[in-house]
């Protein structure tokens, strides 16, 4: 019985443990600014490159106001320094799930606004890769999908030693 209780304390830890890891942050892209023409061209820039993004994490690109915008994401550094307009945008409310490592490259195509320094370069993990947006697709689940798996997984070794 006390080997039972053990084995049950540990999967308890465990299971919390793995939890806690799959926790994922929302950042709002430009924090009390918003996703909007941005003081200085420097300002998404500095804004994502003083966060550290992990897999799970998402980026909401939020606006109000008068102003149109639009986020866009495009595949590779040469299109984010030129402001290349990509064929699919996205309006106010878009939510970027970061689900694998490396770079994603975000322009709002408005006008000149993407030259007007409305564009930021996301890097998940290390920053190993920056010249293209990773293969993997993407997915809003990486997250839950992780904690559903860690708990399901911890339940089965409870279940397993009450039945032995």
């Amino acid at each position: 019985m006390a080997s039972r209780m053990g084995l049950i304390g540990c999967s308890f830890i465990i299971m919390v443990a793995m939890l806690k890891g799959a926790t994922a942050d929302l950042y709002v892209a430009g924090d009390s600014l918003g996703w909007t023409i941005p003081p200085n061209t420097s300002f998404y820039s500095d804004w994502a490159s003083s966060r550290t993004f992990q897999i799970g994490d998402q980026v909401l690109f939020n606006w109000t106001g008068t102003w149109t915008h639009n986020v866009a994401e495009v595949s590779t550094r040469a299109e984010y320094e030129s402001c290349t307009k990509p064929g699919i945008v996205f309006g106010s409310g878009y939510t970027a799930n970061l689900i694998s490592n490396g770079s994603r490259f975000f322009i709002c195509t408005v006008d000149n606004h993407c030259d007007l320094g409305m564009k930021m370069i996301v890097t998940v993990g290390s920053p190993t890769n920056t010249s293209a947006v990773p293969s993997t697709p993407r997915d809003s689940n990486g997250a839950a999908s992780l904690s559903f798996g860690a708990l399901l997984a911890t339940l089965s070794t409870i279940v397993v030693s009450f039945l032995t």
